[in-house]
């Protein structure tokens, strides 16, 4: 068990790695003082790629926008080529804004009179294909498959071509047609049959008229980013989709509500199989929902779901088509005597992650991250207290529903440390190497290091200018650990760890920062 932070701690032979120093590195969408921020811009997902040079991000307005990672462009690419360049890698990833898109509308079941709100649950990248990125996203009910790709603009040039250049059936000549008056007949046609007359006032000579001017469309070397939804994955959850996850096959994703997870095959929309299913025959029967899914990330067959009694079972495919027996439980005893009118709640696992290898699993719940080894099902490996000066406050955390907050988690790419959110905006890396005592709480904002300092003397700072969309309660801030000011409204739920570096990338209500070491 660790708290507290983290100094500069020189790593002995053999021992645990120094403790990270962790710098401001970029942010989206920062917001002036006092500025008020719409509901709708909250960020709700947060998803980096598999290579690290794709960032996506959700928000609760349904939309999707997507940053690319520049400093690989400016430096010429892989590491082979800047070996034989004088340019010295950049010390951290650096992104830009590249596109968004209305991934989600808001809709409305007639069948349950339910309002079904556009805000984006979920985003998973897939396998890329011709230069197109492919994404999963969702909100409630709904998910869909998304293909970004560039394609080049195509504009009508101007009709300016003169008539040694006309080709093909267009002949392109003069801008006007000239006609000589023909002889009528009485009832007003023509008497010269070389020419058809589609109307009294058009006239077409049997050849075609060759100075007609017809626009030309050209394709430029220009290129405009397109997002097209290639399928759409409905009508297949009851309950609200709390986790997709795709596999490692590149073919088939899970989609998971509170009763049931769903396998999909990528090319077909209509059709799903239902590989877990908790509902009990009386509902009234119901003691725990499904909270979080996630696929093993080398192994296809092998998948993982948590519970909101605390509990993870390991899940594999081939045992049968239903699979209502877990191949594994993971679950820490509780300790005698310390149960409470909370500890169900707090037990709640709200979101669970696979180190990049399959061998370690990573679980959230209220007041703490658990690490388990997926061979070890005796108890967690690792445990690390995320706030545990809240936990006086419980009562006044359930009055206000702050202890329904689901927060996120995340694992570095080597798995040697682990990241998740708090309150006022605070987030906190845990080394997870034996012997360490590297746990640093650092603040979404430029300055993420200020936390740091021990003065409980200080006037608390005050967070105003925050946006209070997300207000649950109207509590007054309290004092943590260090003597700062926390608050209960702002909360940092998601968040996601570069795959290859050590570089976090975090949302603080309607802005996007980024954070390296």
């Amino acid at each position: 068990m660790r708290s507290g932070d983290g100094g500069g701690v020189t790593a002995a032979p053999g021992g645990p790695p120094p403790s990270l120093d962790w710098k401001f590195s970029q942010v989206f969408g920062e917001r002036t003082a006092g500025e008020e921020v719409q509901e709708v811009d909250i960020i709700s997902a947060i998803e980096f790629d598999k290579s690290g040079d794709h960032l996506a991000t959700g928000d609760r307005g349904g939309r999707v926008v997507l940053f690319e990672r520049t400093d690989k462009k400016e430096h010429g690419g892989n590491r082979k080529d800047l070996e034989k360049t004088d340019y010295s890698i950049s010390r951290h990833p650096e992104f830009c804004y590249k596109t968004e898109f209305q991934s989600h509308e808001p809709e409305f079941d007639y069948l349950k009179s339910l309002e079904i709100e556009e805000k984006i649950n979920k985003i998973r990248w897939c396998q890329t294909a011709n230069g197109a990125v492919f994404l999963l996203s969702t909100n409630d009910k709904t998910i869909k498959y998304w293909k970004v790709q560039e394609k080049k603009i195509k504009k009508v040039a101007e009709i300016s071509m003169a008539s040694s250049k006309a080709t093909g059936n267009g002949n392109v000549a003069s801008s006007s047609v000239t006609s000589t008056p023909k002889p009528h007949l009485a009832k007003g046609g023509y008497s010269d049959k070389s020419y058809t007359s589609l109307s009294n006032d058009l006239l077409f000579p049997q050849g075609g008229i060759a100075s007609l001017r017809l626009p030309v469309v050209v394709t430029c070397n220009e290129t405009n980013l397109v997002a097209r939804c290639r399928r759409v994955y409905a009508h297949a959850h009851d309950y609200h989709v709390n986790s997709i996850s795709n596999n490692s096959d590149g073919e088939t994703f899970i989609s998971a509500d509170d009763l049931r997870i769903n396998l999909w095959n990528l090319e077909i929309s209509n059709q799903s199989f239902n590989i877990v299913d908790v509902k009990p025959a009386n509902m009234e029967d119901l003691t725990e929902v499904i909270t979080a899914a996630e696929f093993h990330p080398t192994h296809c067959h092998t998948l993982a779901y948590s519970s909101s009694k605390g509990s993870i079972r390991l899940i594999d495919l081939r045992q049968s088509a239903l699979c209502d027996k877990h191949s594994k439980l993971f679950v820490e005893q509780e300790a005698p005597g310390s149960r409470s009118f909370f500890t169900e709640i707090i037990a709640s696992i709200s979101d669970i992650k696979f180190g990049k290898d399959g061998r370690y699993l990573l679980s959230r719940d209220y007041m703490t991250l658990k690490l388990w080894d997926i061979n070890m099902d005796s108890g967690p490996v690792s445990t690390f207290h995320v706030h545990e000066y809240l936990r006086p406050k419980l009562c006044d955390l359930y009055e206000n529903d702050s202890i329904f907050d689901k927060f996120e988690c995340c694992l570095s790419g080597d798995g040697q440390r682990v990241a998740t959110g708090s309150y006022s905006n605070l987030f906190r890396v845990f080394g997870r190497h034996p012997g360490t005592t590297e746990a640093t709480t650092l603040e979404a904002s430029k300055n993420p290091m200020r936390r740091q300092v021990q003065t409980p003397s200080r006037p608390s700072r005050s967070l105003s200018s925050i946006t209070r969309a997300v207000r649950r309660g109207g509590e007054s801030p309290g004092v943590d650990a260090n003597g700062n000011s926390f608050d209960f409204t702002t909360k940092l739920l998601h968040l996601a760890w570069h795959p290859t570096e050590n570089s976090i990338a975090c949302a603080a209500a309607n802005s996007l920062y980024m954070y390296h070491a």
